[in-house]
């Protein structure tokens, strides 16, 4: 097996757990809809995809949304409604902080421009990586072998090489198939063992 040369980790539920009824329930109370409502537009419409994907921008999904649900809110109450759902994996955010200096560290997440601008904001250790790419920014989404080419491309990464940490399945499996190294998060204390088998953390 190569030698680790970089750690690559997604953001949402492996730094960043994160919980979406936070934002549904507000944004139902603010909208005066009922969950499912919220629900079957979002799973209807394509405009968290394009939203991930950076085919419209933060202000036009906020234009979307709260014309489509007749709700008159501001775009900063509905950007904080939207983006206040995540919290501190103190143990990982430790973890990751550890390696700083050690190895390269990078995030790749599936995400779009108003949870950035909130997660960089919130939790400011983030913006001490060495890197970033993000599906919003390059066009394209995990699992697609494009976004895995893109960061080793774009920052003279070796994919056997780099190590990538991902809650899901499909994304690690990506990964791999992208040729690279990859961990399944289950949780700290398994990431933990896998990078200490990888000799990237001491035993």
């Amino acid at each position: 097996m190569p030698t680790v040369t970089a750690i690559v980790f997604d953001l949402g539920n492996v730094l960043l757990p994160f919980n979406w009824d936070i934002a549904a329930d507000r944004f139902c109370a603010r909208a005066r809809c009922s969950r499912r409502e919220l629900d079957d537009y979002l799973m209807t419409t394509p405009f968290v995809h394009q939203l991930e994907t950076g085919q419209i921008t933060g202000a036009a999904f906020y234009r979307r949304v709260t014309g489509d649900f007749g709700c008159a809110m501001g775009y900063d109450e509905f950007a904080a409604i939207w983006s206040d759902i995540f919290t501190a994996d103190e143990q990982m955010l430790a973890m990751a902080a550890a390696l700083n200096g050690r190895w390269p560290r990078y995030i790749l997440s599936n995400t779009n421009a108003i949870h950035v601008e909130y997660v960089f904001r919130r939790f400011p250790s983030l913006r001490d990586f060495d890197g970033y790419v993000f599906s919003h920014e390059v066009g394209v989404l995990k699992p697609a072998r494009a976004i895995y080419e893109t960061l080793t491309r774009q920052f003279g990464l070796t994919p056997a090489a780099t190590v990538f940490i991902d809650d899901i399945l499909a994304n690690v499996e990506g990964a791999r198939a992208a040729g690279w190294q990859a961990i399944h998060h289950q949780g700290a204390a398994t990431t933990r063992a896998e990078l200490t088998k990888l000799g990237v953390l001491p035993i």
